[in-house]
């Protein structure tokens, strides 16, 4: 059986500047929240206190997503052989979730509000709200970049983008009330900012979700696997493959190969070249191949495991 793994020797660097980018981002997010809460109390707006709650949940999901940042880069030990890679998609799990369930108490509030109109001090509103909006575009700027490769850091990104959101409508209606005195306007808003809340947030934790439940990638197909492989003229057929991710980017395989009866030193060859194929077509790095002659009597794609 034959083993690979690729090492990343920027790893510490590139953990080293992300921490930094999300405790800038998380002191931003705490200073908002206060001054948000003391302009919604005195302005009297569900949608900026709601705004300010979605700052704090903001604050809270980098410190999370920090933490399991930290946890990530332990190194492997006999108790955990993977390390602790996991930690960055339970806590997407965390701060997913903590948004749908803030959400669905804010829908009630504002359910409420509807029938019961409260008069809303449009200038406050808006002037706090601008000032959310400053500190959530920085946030998410600093966060972008991370986002694009880091399931961890895309939920606390989705945070703050939609907070971002959230603060636009919030001016928006701050504008509409001045104006108009549409004080509903406050409510509706807050249902409109928290069903596309929902909806980012559910989409990360269902993908977070078939991770733990070791879901093969959603862009890498085992027929195409298995394809690539037997085009060896050495390979009768590739089985039992399983592929699966362990954390952010590290996807893993294992398979069986069927061969000609050949050398150990042959197989070896045929062993990196194989290794060589699923990396660079199909990005898996961490790969362990096990050579037989014919010794399986289920060779099916999967293998039946009871």
């Amino acid at each position: 059986m034959a083993h690979k793994h690729t090492h990343h020797n920027s790893r510490a660097h590139v953990l080293d500047s992300t921490t930094g980018r999300l405790i800038i981002t998380m002191l931003l997010n705490f200073v908002i929240t206060i001054v948000q809460i003391i302009g919604g109390i005195l302005s009297g707006s569900l949608a900026l206190i709601s705004d300010a709650l979605h700052n704090f949940s903001d604050g809270v999901s980098i410190i999370i997503s920090y933490i399991a940042l930290k946890l990530k880069g332990k190194n492997n030990s006999q108790r955990h052989t993977f390390g602790l890679k996991r930690a960055e998609i339970l806590a997407a799990v965390i701060n997913a979730s903590v948004l749908i369930v803030i959400y669905i108490f804010l829908f009630y509030e504002a359910f409420n509000r509807l029938f019961e109109p409260h008069e809303i001090e449009a200038g406050t509103m808006t002037v706090v709200a601008l000032i959310g909006l400053i500190a959530n575009i920085i946030g998410t700027l600093l966060l972008k970049r991370d986002a694009k490769t880091s399931m961890n850091i895309r939920s606390s990104y989705i945070h703050l983008l939609s907070d971002t959101i959230s603060s636009v409508a919030v001016i928006l209606g701050g504008i509409a009330i001045a104006f108009w005195k549409i004080n509903w306007i406050d409510p509706a808003l807050t249902f409109l900012i928290g069903l596309y809340i929902i909806k980012e947030s559910y989409d990360i934790l269902g993908e977070a979700i078939h991770v733990l439940m070791e879901g093969a990638p959603a862009d890498i197909s085992l027929n195409e696997i298995k394809l690539a492989v037997e085009k060896f003229p050495e390979v009768d057929d590739i089985h039992h493959i399983h592929v699966w991710t362990v954390g952010d980017n590290d996807i893993h395989l294992e398979a069986h190969v069927n061969v000609s009866d050949m050398k150990i030193s042959e197989s070896d060859k045929l062993r990196n070249k194989i290794e060589q194929l699923l990396e660079s077509k199909f990005g898996i790095h961490h790969i362990t191949l096990q050579f037989e002659c014919n010794q399986c009597l289920d060779d099916g794609l999967l293998g039946n495991h009871r």
